[in-house]
């Protein structure tokens, strides 16, 4: 593996053990209770058990460290300056579907700025991290966003967003996973005018060390963020398709 911080070596770890309760659990779908949080919003039995290991680990390596977690919320600790941001399961109505398509995303926040990032696919296996300055890798091999220029050619992730572009693009249902896909080259751009810090933080490490772009984002604010992220050539020409959303 590439030389990595102490830090990020703690959210892999912390994200390689949650990850067997949700392979675990994915295999038996009948068996999980369900609590509703909204129309298309759940959280499972997986989701805190998750977040209860990974928030375990880190606070393990890191006590005095901040959280801000989508089912915990915002935890102030005796340092502010640093704060763990995660989503045990981004993607939980596909995984409550039986569709292997979700993910657990870490980030550190430090000073108010995402300085490392990890986002894990446990059903494939498929590890995407970065550090500030040290370049954006998946499963240990470097990546790169997409060198493509002619939008026609290109393929893009849609969040929750107003006006849809006239583009060609998917609904993954998972954001994390849909940044990850633009900074390893699989997409062309993401774009969603409604998303959760938790679902975007550590990819904003992830595709700015890939080469890639993505708007300035105020990492106080934790809800209905605008996110734009793609490469350096077709970022301007996403941005006009879609209306300078």
């Amino acid at each position: 593996m590439n030389s990595i911080s102490a830090n990020l070596n703690v959210m892999i770890k912390a994200s390689e053990k949650a990850s067997k309760i949700l392979i675990r659990d994915f295999g038996e779908l009948e068996k999980l209770q369900v609590s509703k949080k909204g129309p298309s919003d759940f959280v499972t039995n997986s989701d805190l058990k998750a977040e209860k290991i990974i928030m375990e680990e880190l606070k393990k390596a890191r006590p005095n460290y901040s959280v801000i977690s989508e089912e915990t919320g915002i935890e102030k600790n005796k340092d502010i300056s640093n704060s763990w941001i995660i989503d045990p399961i981004d993607g939980t109505t596909n995984f409550l579907h039986g569709i292997p398509h979700f993910a657990i995303s870490i980030a550190l926040k430090s000073n108010n700025e995402i300085v490392s990032g990890l986002i894990f696919d446990p059903i494939k296996d498929e590890m995407f991290y970065a550090e500030k300055d040290k370049g954006a890798f998946y499963n240990n091999q470097r990546i790169r966003v997409s060198k493509k220029s002619n939008l026609d050619e290109c393929l893009f992730a849609i969040g929750k967003i107003k006006k849809k572009p006239d583009v060609i693009y998917r609904r993954t249902g998972c954001a994390s996973l849909d940044i990850a896909y633009v900074a390893s080259g699989r997409l062309d751009g993401y774009a969603q005018d409604k998303a959760h810090l938790w679902d975007i933080a550590a990819g904003i490490v992830i595709v700015k060390e890939a080469g890639g772009v993505i708007n300035d984002i105020d990492l106080n604010n934790i809800k209905n963020i605008k996110v734009l992220a793609s490469s350096e050539e077709i970022h301007s020409k996403f941005l006009e398709k879609l209306g300078n959303f």
